[in-house]
């Protein structure tokens, strides 16, 4: 059977982001935003929700385009030779845009939410990641070093030896699920764990363009933090990866 074309690969990493971040930040909306039944739930389901979000964007994407669903990952596979480099700008243009729209649907979502919350953090914490201690060089290296532990762990798992696909939809819906859940849990402490350029920066424009009440400022002094960090960590996993490989 013929593989889908660009276009459809495309589509489906639109999709697969879209549902990810709706369902990723709609949990950081549940635990935060004012007067919501899941107000004050914690760490942890922040954590297990984000990677469940993850494993439902791998459902929908998956069969399709391999569920790259992150810049990070897909620069990392191209990097590795894994993934055509004329086919990375599609890909990345359609998992921001996804990142984009998801986020527009959290707050349609949460509406009543956002105008009960008075904390302007708070509703930016929904969006976009932001550091416990801020010191951007040491918040670079966290974002470098989870996004290097995801993109290694789906090249090694998804290696030609395990799988013909590529992507996190080659390692499965439920591994690269409980993946995601360990590096929140572990790593996730001091940045939040962006670890995804169109996690935060879809978002973060997202909060930036919505009419939110008293939304306070968008954050971007620290927004390229999130955004290099994770595309220099999947740039490290290829090549040690690339590096491991020619020893065998």
């Amino acid at each position: 059977m013929e593989p889908p074309s660009l276009l459809v690969q495309c589509v489906f990493e639109f999709l697969g982001t879209m549902v990810m971040i709706l369902l990723g930040c709609g949990v950081c909306a549940c635990v935060s935003l004012r007067k919501s039944k899941g107000e004050g739930a914690g760490w942890i389901v922040v954590t297990l929700a984000w990677g469940l979000a993850v494993m439902c964007g791998v459902f929908i994407a998956g069969p399709f385009s391999g569920a790259h669903l992150n810049p990070a990952v897909t620069l990392g596979l191209a990097a590795a030779g894994k993934f055509p480099w004329t086919w990375t700008v599609p890909f990345v243009l359609s998992q921001m845009l996804g990142g984009i729209i998801g986020a527009v649907l959290v707050y349609i979502f949460y509406k009543d939410h956002f105008d009960a919350t008075d904390d302007s953090e708070v509703k930016l914490g929904v969006f976009a990641t932001a550091p416990a201690i801020r010191n951007h060089w040491r918040n670079l290296v966290c974002e470098i070093v989870g996004t290097l532990v995801l993109v290694l762990v789906i090249l090694f798992i998804g290696d030609d030896s395990n799988s013909s696909q590529v992507g996190l939809g080659s390692i499965g819906a439920l591994p690269v699920s409980l993946l995601v859940v360990v590096i929140g849990m572990s790593l996730g402490g001091t940045t939040g764990y962006a670890i995804n350029p169109a996690r935060d920066l879809g978002p973060r424009i997202a909060h930036q363009i919505l009419p939110i009440r008293d939304k306070g400022s968008s954050d971007w002094g620290y927004s390229w933090v999130p955004v290099f960090g994770p595309l220099i960590g999947g740039m490290v996993a290829a090549i040690i990866y690339a590096a491991v490989k020619s020893m065998l």
